[in-house]
């Protein structure tokens, strides 16, 4: 019986631990509100068969929503293990093969094919790592849409202000070539 207990404590610690890591990344999870997400592809304005990455995506909203509704090719890549099931476990039961969740550190993911990208992430985890690895990595054309704050630098296309009660959701477009 002590070994199923050291047992559960081991298999709890692993997923708090990949929890942490995944916050410590770009930000705690908070989730995307439903009401937001037809801003957020409206402004994206991409087409059928598209590609967009949501980076940490948490338990999948953003991902399974531009599947099913847009008809995008949609991946989530997610650190903190216990979403990712979840994200999981959320495919399966939608059924939709448009959607793709990877587990692992998307700063060691390659996402060049992206028409688009999808981030929540607090204004010091955006200015600089992640931003390099934006401007390495995507092509000219490639969408940003960051979630409630804007990337330290860079001039957004657009900013949708919503109404009252809403977030920001800035546009931004890679311009520049590698």
């Amino acid at each position: 019986m002590d070994y199923l207990y050291s047992l559960g404590f081991i298999i709890l610690g692993i997923l708090l631990f990949s929890v942490a890591l995944a916050t410590i990344s770009l930000a705690p999870w908070v989730p995307t509100r439903k009401k937001d997400l037809k801003r957020i592809f409206e402004l994206l304005d991409l087409k059928e068969g598209g590609i967009i990455y949501d980076l940490g995506c948490g338990t999948g909203g953003v991902v399974l929503y531009g599947a099913r509704k847009y008809k995008l090719r949609a991946r989530g890549i997610e650190l903190g293990l216990p979403f990712y099931i979840i994200c999981v476990i959320r495919k399966i039961f939608s059924g939709n093969k448009r959607a793709k969740f990877i587990w692992g550190d998307f700063f060691k993911t390659d996402f060049s094919d992206a028409n688009a990208v999808y981030l929540f992430g607090l204004p010091a985890s955006l200015k600089n790592k992640l931003k390099e690895k934006l401007k390495k990595e995507l092509k000219p054309g490639t969408k940003i849409i960051s979630y409630v704050f804007s990337i330290e630098g860079w001039d957004a296309v657009r900013i949708d202000k919503g109404g009252k009660k809403q977030v920001n959701i800035y546009l931004y477009e890679i311009v520049f070539s590698h």
